[in-house]
C-alpha cells in the first residue's frame, strides 16, 4: 500500500460527536480474529456483539475524514477498558456461544494488573482500520498517549508473538520485552500463537 498524506485528529473516544463505538468494534473484530473466530466467522457479527463493551473514556481514537482510523486504550492498570455484557453477547451470538464468549472473553479481556508499578499506564487494544494500515496511525496514537497522560512508565501486555509488525513498532517506539508467556500446546495449535509477549516503556 502506498503511503498517503493522512491528517489524523486524535482525541479521547468520549469527546467526539461521531458515533465511534461500532467503528472501534469493527477494528477490534478485524484485529483479534485469531481469538474470536470460534464465536463467529462473520466479523460483522462479532463487531455487533462486542460494540457494547468499550469504556469510551478509556479509549483514544484517530479520526480521518470523519471515520475512526485507529484506536487504543490507556488505563492505570486498575481500571477496566472493556466490560462484557452476557445479554448483549447472547443477543448476537446465540445463547450457547454468547454464554461461552461471556465466560472466556471475560478471562482474556477483563484483566487487571495485580502489582502494577506506581505511575504506570497500561496501553491496551491497539488497532488500526484495515484499509489504512501502514500509514503511521498506531505510532501517532501511542505518541499522543505519551504526551497526554500523566504516567512516567507504560506497559503493553500479552502481544502475540506472531504479530511481528506490532512488536517491531513497539520496540521502535522504545518499548522493551520484559516477559514472555508460553501457551499450552493445544491452545497454541488452535490459534496459531506460541507465546504472548509483554513490553514496558520508561519515559526518559
Amino acid at each position: 500500500m502506498l503511503k498517503e498524506d493522512y491528517k489524523f485528529t486524535i482525541l479521547r473516544a468520549d469527546n467526539t460527536d461521531l458515533n465511534v463505538r461500532m467503528q472501534i468494534s469493527e477494528i477490534f473484530a478485524e484485529g483479534f480474529t485469531q481469538w474470536l473466530g470460534y464465536f463467529s466467522k462473520d466479523k460483522s457479527i462479532i463487531a455487533k456483539a462486542l460494540s457494547h463493551m468499550f469504556v469510551l473514556e478509556q479509549f483514544y481514537v484517530a479520526i480521518v475524514n470523519d471515520k475512526v482510523a485507529g484506536m487504543t486504550a490507556c488505563t492505570d492498570g486498575k481500571t477496566l477498558s472493556v466490560r462484557l455484557n452476557k445479554k448483549e453477547l447472547r443477543k448476537h451470538l446465540g445463547f450457547f456461544k454468547g454464554s461461552m464468549a461471556g465466560f472466556f472473553l471475560k478471562k482474556e479481556f477483563e484483566v487487571l494488573y495485580e502489582n502494577i508499578s506506581p505511575n504506570t499506564g497500561s496501553i491496551e487494544f491497539v488497532g488500526t482500520a484495515y484499509e489504512i494500515r501502514g500509514q503511521g496511525v498506531a505510532s501517532q496514537l501511542i505518541q499522543y498517549v505519551f504526551e497526554n497522560t500523566p504516567y512516567n512508565n507504560y506497559v503493553i501486555g500479552e502481544v502475540a508473538d506472531t504479530n511481528t509488525s506490532a512488536l517491531k513498532l513497539y520496540k521502535k517506539l522504545g518499548f522493551e520485552e520484559y516477559k514472555r508467556k508460553a501457551l499450552s500446546a493445544g491452545k497454541a495449535k488452535k490459534i496459531g500463537i506460541n507465546n504472548l509477549v509483554s513490553l514496558k516503556y520508561k519515559r526518559k
